[in-house]
């Protein structure tokens, strides 16, 4: 039996060190990328992901260390500031990002077919799948909800242009594949496609996403940066936040222990005479040495504090039979609703549907085609748009928040700009840092900070989740759950959506519009049922005719109609169990239990998630049959 070959690098790295002003990123970074690995890289915003990702393509150069490739390595690298040309049909953008195999095309079709050389380009070509380089770039533009093929690039919206260059990195399926954020701008069917594409890629991918549900179904190793250095976790998400909680408890185990060593020793180090023997000295320099160490260093949390809001009146936003047209097209139409006081509202659908759109027909910033639009008297919107080019770049922190004040009022209390600022984790030397010179996820954190000072009882959230670390996403989901306003929020990150959302309003395929109470998963739940239902009519219709034929009436039972009454509680109970465990199971505190409670929780809550989708399945039997007696 010949033995496995062990996975080779693709890529290396040592030592790496690099910095920007008196801000170290890496310390002396050693890390070691294999065949067929998809690592995710997590941190916090400003700690380096992005740019070692840069190091990692050859786009920027550390300050000291070494980066070695394998020889003949093909890469593929989205980052989060691309360029694309202007000039360029969508076409012709996206097939740059296979250059390399159009010059062995080229270079194939100029020479003589019959040279040795021609041979070789040959089978590189075919290697490469060279032949099916358009067929691709289709399939990528449809799968990605892509601009058209002969749209201009620069006729396109930020969006549009972000994921022709998503596909532009794919398309010559690299040996390596760098992505700096690929689920930003793309909605919910192009991301579980994406998934797909990566969990089956026979490549190597490396990438920065702040997608909880990607992370986990797309990882086998995480790669997190902490404090310049690169600490692995093998297995995804899930795994990485057990092995996380584990070591933070080994940690204050460890820290509890010296705690308690120095204090043991602090009297007798206190009262030891002057003149000591060896033994006693060596005592006393253990003691120093603990004392020396201190505690271990811990990255904070953001304190996001939304202002408490005005409370709202019996009218929050009224829209009428509204409709929206953009470039001559209609967008949606016929929408009646009734926005509830006290929700959080979280709107789907793909990408050009009109979600946009509808947030700023809801503030005022733009008419609807058809259509009443009735705001509240007491009703005081904040929108947080997805255009992070409002703040002005050549603005420090300090300015661009504060906006000329030193002091922020948020409802009755009123902070120091300096300390508003700290709760979301900039420090002194940031806070006269120029926000060009921040990291897109620092960016972010300013832009909340500036607009969530506003307050408002009614907010808005245009993809707010795009460019935040996973931490700072964990803080501002809470803030937004413990807000007694209304929550009107457009977003992609479904454990977002899962963990926020009381409604969701979905912008469907067929040009409908959804409304359902519930979060995503729910709304997905009862959507596939109502699928499900669309169908059984001519089903049991059919099923009617031979029990007909053979004689048999088609009736229910008094005990099936009793079911069919209570069925519906039934899975409301089941949802709101399922709902409440997802909770406990999205809190990181959960994952400091251990491996076997956490694995029986686990098994219990799939139990429980096999229960609702039986409940469903009975609930559309008892349905049918019931259509069928009616019928019959």
């Amino acid at each position: 039996m010949a033995e496995s070959v062990p996975p080779q690098a693709v890529l290396s790295a040592s030592e790496l060190t690099i910095a920007f002003g008196a801000k170290p990123l890496l310390k002396s970074g050693t890390i070691a990328i294999l065949e067929g690995e998809r690592i995710g890289m997590v941190g916090r915003n400003g700690c380096g992901k992005s740019t070692f990702l840069k190091i990692a393509a050859g786009a920027l150069a550390p300050d000291s260390g070494q980066v070695t490739l394998r020889r003949g390595l093909l890469t593929g690298y989205l980052p989060q500031d691309f360029e694309l040309e202007e000039e360029l049909t969508v076409h012709e953008a996206v097939l740059r990002g296979a250059s390399a195999i159009q010059a062995l095309i080229a270079e194939y079709e100029a020479d003589t077919a019959d040279s040795s050389r021609a041979a070789f380009l040959l089978e590189r070509i075919e290697q490469l799948e060279g032949w099916t380089l358009d067929s691709r770039a289709k399939s990528l533009l449809t799968n990605l909800n892509a601009p058209a093929p002969d749209r201009i690039v620069g006729t396109l919206s930020g969006g549009e242009k972000r994921r022709v260059a998503l596909c532009r990195s794919l398309i010559a399926r690299p040996d390596l594949l760098i992505l700096d954020e690929p689920t930003n701008h793309l909605d919910t069917d192009s991301i579980l496609w994406l998934e797909e594409f990566l969990a089956r890629y026979q490549g190597t991918c490396i990438f920065v996403t702040h997608d909880r549900y990607f992370l986990d179904r797309v990882c086998n190793r995480i790669v997190e940066i902490h404090l310049g250095a690169f600490v692995s976790f093998p297995g995804n998400y899930t795994d990485y936040l057990i092995a996380q909680a584990e070591r933070e408890a080994v940690a204050d185990q460890t820290e509890h222990r010296r705690q308690k060593f120095l204090k043991s020793e602090l009297e007798w180090v206190r009262r030891a005479p002057g003149a000591r023997r060896t033994k006693s000295q060596d005592r006393v320099d253990r003691y120093f040495e603990a004392a020396a160490q201190g505690p271990p260093e811990k990255t904070g949390d953001a304190d996001l504090i939304l202002p408490p809001p005005r409370e709202l009146g019996n009218r929050v936003i009224s829209l009428k039979d509204v409709a929206a047209e953009a470039n001559g097209r209609t967008l949606f139409s016929g929408l009646t609703w009734e926005v509830p006081a006290g929700a959080r509202v979280g709107i789907v659908g793909r990408n050009g549907s009109g979600k946009t759109t509808l947030l700023r027909i809801l503030t005022g910033d733009q008419e609807p085609s058809r259509g009443t639009v009735e705001r509240g008297a007491r009703s005081e919107i904040n929108l947080i748009d997805q255009h992070r080019l409002q703040i002005d770049h050549n603005r420090t922190v300090w300015d661009e928040v504060g906006e000329g004040r030193e002091t922020v009022k948020l409802g009755e209390e009123t902070v120091t700009l300096r300390g508003y600022l700290r709760r979301f984790l900039f420090q002194e030397d940031q806070m006269n840092q120029l926000t060009g010179q921040l990291s897109g996820g620092e960016r972010s954190r300013v832009l909340l900070a500036k607009i969530l000072k506003r307050g408002g009882n009614v907010l808005l959230l245009d993809e707010p989740t795009n460019d935040l670390d996973l931490a700072t996403l964990r803080v501002l989901e809470e803030a937004l759950v413990r807000f007694k306003g209304t929550v009107i929020v457009v977003s992609h990150d479904r454990y977002f959506m899962n963990r926020v959302c009381t409604h969701v309003l979905a912008f469907e395929q067929d040009g409908s519009l959804g409304y359902d109470v519930g979060n995503y998963d729910e709304y997905l739940a009862r959507k596939a049922n109502r699928q499900s239902k669309a169908v059984p009519v001519s089903m049991v219709k059919e099923a009617l005719v031979q029990a007909q034929k053979g004689g048999r009436a088609v009736k229910m039972s008094w005990k099936e109609e009793r079911e069919l009454e209570g069925i519906e509680e039934q899975i409301h109970l089941a949802e709101a169990a399922v709902a409440e465990a997802e909770v406990q199971l999205n809190d990181p505190g959960f994952y400091r239990g251990g491996a076997p409670e956490i694995a029986a929780f686990q098994a219990k809550l799939d139990g429980q998630r096999k229960g609702v989708a039986a409940l469903y399945a009975r609930w559309e039997e008892l349905e049918q049959k019931k259509v069928a007696a009616t019928l019959g």
